[in-house]
């Protein structure tokens, strides 16, 4: 079983908002105490964080599904629901959090550093918070949105100062036991390291950490051995040391071979973004401070082969060392060398001016105050147009559409923001279909003939619209029909009136009615 692992996929989604609560005051005496639906909690945000205890990331390796709290719902007497809580999840300094496609979001570096993986969902606001000179007793109440879901990639980059890089069993444990207080596994066999050691050393003033990159072979930028693996624990380090075996039993090695193989896969392996100087640039690993440490002087054969090489690594410009970890030999020496090396990149970190990324002057975008795009799109060759926006996406989210009065709320909400207007200018006609979203979204007919205002509120029952209430909406050209035809009836009638008058018939009728007899004359 694993029991170090440095990259993991982990899924984290936030907790859900709470849903607003619709609620009306109830008390002898008071029969219209008003609305009090109180606010739904806010959901519980996922945070990584830095924590000294925790060196691995084998937690998450096999539970990489973690979900923060819910919010909890409104309830009535205004109380609000609970927040989430918030789930913190302990990593390793120097984790790296990525994308999957391989955007760095974050590099956590220094105890306690905190990134929010996935933010918790916004809780809906009650019906005493909707309530307003206009709607007084809204019948409705505002849905909790849910909370951001990603999948995020983490990778454990080792905070050391020094990179002892080699062959196996060059001997880099047995060094690193031997100038710290680490007590990594020591064997004999090759690929006995199989996780990133570190130590740290103590040389004069200077303290610093020594890490020790196991498995490096030839072609391991490439996938073989185990050092394509752990490559990135060195992107960190100021320097690195190249332990060479001057005692190696294989006939078809030696140090100089060891040290061309190490230097050719250094040089192929690409540094990424995540770590970088001061200054900004990051510095290829064949391109850093390099010392050579001949280890295993302590052996016969070991010291005439440290003899035979030394030159022509000098030569090369390398400062060699001639070391033991066996008996201690060059130890300090080497101690020493790699201090300065680390005191001089700590300076250089902090008499570097920082770099200050020059202003840009941005053209204010056309829908910035309404914060909303409008894209017209094809659908069964009928005309489709999207709004995008992160407002226009909330409130959908915070609707309940199952409440005609909610609806009736969104769409003057959508009025307000300009989403009507910006609809008329793309071309949308009455009946063209109205998504809000990506993907499948909310679909909608359009009714550019809906009429806004809470006052019209007042005619209809509570958690009903009048306006969503019509099954049948007119348009504008429908009711103007509408009007024409009432004249034209209006102004038939006036003339077959006209008509009759003209005819005589109501002179007629007056006459016939005076010349009717009376009952005095009858007698």
């Amino acid at each position: 079983m694993a029991s170090f692992v440095d990259r993991v996929v982990l899924h984290v989604s936030g907790g859900a908002g709470g849903h607003g609560c619709v609620s009306v005051k109830r008390e002898k005496f008071k029969p219209l105490g008003g609305p009090d639906g109180g606010n739904g909690g806010d959901g519980g945000d996922v945070i990584l964080r830095v924590d000294g205890q925790t060196t691995t990331l084998l937690d998450y390796h096999h539970a990489p599904h973690r979900h923060a709290g819910n919010g909890g719902p409104g309830m009535g007497d205004w109380r609000a629901g609970k927040t989430g809580e918030t789930l913190v999840l302990s990593v390793p300094e120097g984790t790296v959090v990525k994308t999957k496609d391989g955007k760095v979001l974050a590099d956590l570096v220094g105890m306690g550093a905190e990134y929010i993986a996935a933010a918790g969902g916004q809780g809906g606001l009650g019906n005493a918070s909707l309530s307003s000179q206009k709607r007084k007793a809204p019948g409705f109440a505002l849905l909790g949105t849910p909370g951001d879901e990603r999948d995020i990639v983490l990778e454990l980059k080792s905070i050391a100062d020094i990179a002892l890089v080699g062959f196996p069993s060059a001997g880099k444990s047995s060094l690193i036991a031997a100038m710290s207080a680490a007590r990594p596994k020591i064997a004999d066999y090759p690929f006995t390291t199989l996780i990133p050691n570190l130590g740290v050393v103590q040389a004069g003033d200077v303290r610093f950490t020594v890490a020790d990159v196991p498995g490096l072979i030839e072609g391991a930028s490439e996938g073989k051995g185990l050092g394509h693996h752990f490559l990135r624990h060195v992107e960190r380090c100021a320097a690195l040391v190249h332990v060479l075996d001057c005692a190696a039993l294989e006939t078809d090695r030696d140090p100089l071979g060891d040290l061309d193989v190490i230097e050719a896969e250094l040089e192929k392996y690409e540094v990424d973004m995540s770590y970088a100087g001061a200054d900004g640039d990051v510095v290829p690993l064949n391109q850093r401070p390099r010392l050579v440490a001949l280890n295993k002087v302590d052996v016969p054969d070991g010291r005439d082969m440290a003899e035979f090489v030394r030159p022509e690594l000098e030569k090369r410009g390398y400062r060699v060392f001639e070391v033991s970890a066996a008996s201690h030999e060059g130890l300090r020496e080497l101690g020493f060398a790699m201090a300065a090396i680390v005191a001089e990149a700590r300076k250089a970190v902090e008499t570097a001016p920082p770099r200050v990324a020059p202003p840009v002057v941005r053209p204010r975008s056309v829908n910035a105050k309404g914060g909303f795009t409008i894209r017209r799109e094809e659908r069964n060759l009928e005309p489709l147009f999207r709004v995008l926006g992160e407002k226009p996406v909330r409130w959908v989210q915070q609707t309940d559409f199952t409440n005609d009065e909610a609806v009736g709320y969104l769409a003057d909400r959508l009025a307000k923001l300009g989403v009507e207007d910006q609809l008329f200018k793309a071309g949308a006609k009455p009946g063209d279909a109205v998504v809000i979203g990506e993907g499948d979204g909310v679909v909608f007919d359009w009714e550019p003939t809906m009429i806004g205002g809470a006052e019209l509120l007042a005619a209809s029952p509570r958690g009903s619209d009048i306006r969503i209430e019509e099954f049948s909406r007119p348009t504008r050209n429908e009711k103007r029909e509408d009007h024409q035809k009432r004249k034209d009836a209006r102004a038939a009638a006036r003339a077959e009136l006209e008509a009759e008058r003209k005819a005589g018939i109501w002179t007629e009728s007056v006459n016939y009615k005076h010349s009717r007899p009376t009952s005095g004359d009858d007698d």
